[in-house]
């Protein structure tokens, strides 16, 4: 399967996060998968990182709206470049060229991966298929989000989005 993973750009080499960013990478590649990322540093590197030391496919799928932001290049890990030219262009492309996906702990851009892939599964404009989200800080604002707008979700919306405390969790819903 072709997975994408959404996270920070912040992760460093050695940090906890980077190692299991790495570590997700490592373990979808094992397991045949194809992974999508970003393209760039962070989670994005390590995931391409782990699943290319892994033997796995990596796909970046980057976008010219970042590197003039940014200033920045696709990793080294990255085997197969999808350019886009747009932001919004570069998440359709991850939305719609995976899977299933899934989110590491990050900031407003992951959210808006997350947020965007949810709400279109919602409105059926996207076939549903998994979307996993990693670590308790995502169970936790997802638990008050759902306490604090129970109104607005139906409990198959809800549905939608899945949780694992870990990447190996993670990994293990897919099948």
């Amino acid at each position: 399967m072709n997975i994408t993973v959404f996270g920070g750009a912040q992760p460093n080499e050695g940090t906890p996060a980077y190692e299991e960013a790495r570590e997700l990478g490592v373990l979808l590649a094992q397991r045949g998968h194809a992974v999508l990322t970003g393209g760039y540093m962070g989670t994005m590197e390590a995931v391409s990182r782990g699943a290319h030391e892994a033997g796995g496919h990596v796909v970046g799928v980057t976008c010219i709206d970042i590197e003039e932001w940014r200033k920045t290049k696709p990793n080294q890990w990255v085997k197969e470049e999808r350019r886009m030219k747009t932001l919004i262009d570069r998440l359709n492309a991850l939305i719609e060229g995976c899977d299933a996906a899934m989110a590491l702990p990050g900031g407003a851009g992951t959210l808006t991966e997350i947020s965007l892939m949810w709400n279109l599964m919602i409105v059926e404009s996207l076939p549903r298929r998994p979307l996993i989200l990693i670590g308790r800080g995502w169970q936790s604002t997802f638990d008050q989000f759902f306490g604090e707008f129970e109104s607005y979700m139906s409990t198959t919306h809800r549905g939608l989005l899945y949780f694992a405390d870990d990447v190996k969790t993670a990994v293990n819903y897919l099948g």
